[in-house]
């Protein structure tokens, strides 16, 4: 240690370790196409691992396919559900009908009560 003084190096900034006698990892290149804006991005895995066959793709956010000698994969998306919004778990909760009924009660409050001068929204003037 004494050849390698810490005098004059900012910890954290070096590290004091070498790469003599490390050995690496085996591993491969993978490229991906992606479908939106046609942009290749080539990433490294261990060539042990499973590369996903699907990445989002750093320019624009879409989906890039895993590029094969024969094209690229085909990937299934049949299975997948779509996301449910407010509005679909509403539907579940009550009809049309029911929402329209509902929206002219409310209609008919507002009204009234503006009408009357009750309306907290509006601002008096001086």
């Amino acid at each position: 240690m004494a050849d390698r003084s810490l005098r004059g190096i900012r910890l954290g900034a070096q590290s004091l370790q070498s790469e003599e006698g490390v050995v690496f990892m085996e591993r491969k290149e993978q490229t991906y196409v992606c479908g939106a804006c046609g942009r290749e991005t080539t990433l490294v895995f261990a060539a042990d691992a499973e590369a996903p066959e699907t990445w989002e793709c750093r320019t624009c956010g879409g989906e890039a396919l895993l590029k094969l000698d024969k094209g690229t994969v085909e990937v299934d998306h049949s299975g997948e559900k779509a996301a449910r919004t407010h509005w679909d778990m509403l539907l579940e909760r009550r009809s049309i009908e029911e929402l329209e009924e509902l929206l002219a009660e409310r209609l008919a409050f507002i009204r009234d009560r503006r009408g009357a001068g009750q309306d907290p929204t509006r601002v008096k003037s001086a």
